[in-house]
């Protein structure tokens, strides 16, 4: 199925008669590090969601590029989002899904940040309050990473320009990585907010670059979309249990 930008609306009229789930991929502009580039997120979301729409029928959207970037706002090319205008951009999108025939929608999160991801299912509940006949799952990429991972990462706990992240742009974009970084494993203190973020993580990197390769970004890609396939035909026919 190509993605939804390339098609016409004759097209779109036609086939949603028949393909009622989409997936909205959703990212940030954010620093990936002083080697990955700012849209390293956006571009993972939709690398991922494309290739599972070119091998089941479900409909890939055009990406959300911005989201909520809290721990590293103060990293130059960082541009976030407030929690209320994500919540607002997500319920407008998935609602004119649903106006377009959309019965099933996945939020697929390239950006895997606590505040962002709890935005995403804040919004979602609301939406499942609001059409009895939607179903939704949000998820990012490392949600789907934990289980689909293990056998290729290395690296324990990494997350951010790392790794996986640095494997997956030398496998799709391997003319936007500038060389490698060190490893690094930041700390930010419990329960305190800061106000100088940038201090606590200057060098924009959770994890291990050096142990990337662009095989492994293919291998983490494949596992990736055999893992999202099988959360999709879940969603496709869950039902929730009468009350």
């Amino acid at each position: 199925m190509p993605v939804l930008e390339e098609c016409t609306m004759e097209f779109f009229e036609k086939e949603r008669q028949k393909i009622r789930t989409v997936i909205i991929p959703c990212g940030s502009v954010e620093e990936h590090g002083p080697h990955l580039p700012l849209g390293t997120d956006t571009l993972h979301a939709v690398a991922l969601a494309n290739a599972v729409a070119r091998r089941m029928p479900v409909w890939s959207a055009p990406p959300l590029w911005y989201g909520l970037c809290r721990s590293s706002s103060e990293h130059p090319g960082t541009v976030s989002l407030r929690s209320r205008t994500l919540h607002a951009l997500i319920q407008d999108v998935v609602k004119g899904f649903y106006h377009q025939g959309m019965r099933n929608a996945l939020i697929l999160s390239g950006h895997a940040g606590g505040t962002h991801m709890a935005t995403l299912v804040d919004a979602g509940e609301e939406l499942m309050h609001r059409f009895s006949d939607l179903r939704l799952a949000v998820c990012s990429v490392l949600d789907i990473g934990r289980k689909a991972w293990t056998h290729l990462q290395e690296t324990p706990n990494d997350s951010h320009a790392g790794e996986v992240e640095t494997s997956l742009m030398l496998h799709l974009h391997p003319q936007w990585v500038q060389g490698t970084a060190d490893e690094a494993h930041p700390s930010f203190p419990d329960h305190i907010l800061v106000r100088h973020k940038r201090s606590y993580w200057p060098s924009g990197v959770w994890g291990n670059p050096k142990a990337a390769s662009a095989e492994k970004g293919r291998q983490l890609m494949e596992a990736s979309v055999t893992a999202l396939m099988v959360l999709i035909e879940r969603l496709q026919t869950w039902s929730d249990p009468v009350a």
